[in-house]
């Protein structure tokens, strides 16, 4: 009996550590993909060149999201924000970001994409 206890408690004890060790990822929010991409924003509402944190912010964000749930908030998040900018010129700069930083979306930012169908991982190309 002692034995048994003695045993539930190590048990117990090595799950608490794991715990504390190696805690659960939050899931990917909104505000994270806002913030990682405010560099960004000078691009979407003036042209010219993204700034590099804009597109090293592009390709953090998208090395993060390792799942499923992860990848579809971030398209989520960026149709939110397609839907609320209106104007299809903002649209369209927003939505030339992937291929002016190097990265494959299987989806186009813009306020219509089915975010729900997106599963698959992204490709981050690197340049030679």
């Amino acid at each position: 009996m002692a034995a048994a206890r003695t045993a539930s408690a190590v048990v117990l004890a090595l799950v608490l550590a794991a715990a504390v060790v190696a805690p659960a990822r939050a899931a990917m929010s909104c505000a994270t993909v806002y913030s990682t991409l405010m560099p960004c924003l000078e691009f979407v509402r003036e042209g010219g060149t993204p700034a590099r944190g804009c597109c090293s912010g592009i390709k953090d964000l998208l090395a993060q999201a390792n799942n499923t749930p992860d990848r579809r908030t971030i398209c989520s998040c960026l149709k939110n924000v397609a839907n609320s900018a209106g104007d299809s010129t903002i649209i369209g700069r927003a939505s030339s970001l992937p291929s002016k930083c190097n990265v494959a979306l299987p989806y186009k930012i813009s306020p219509s994409v089915n975010c729900a169908s997106y599963a698959s991982a992204p490709r981050i190309a690197h340049s030679h």
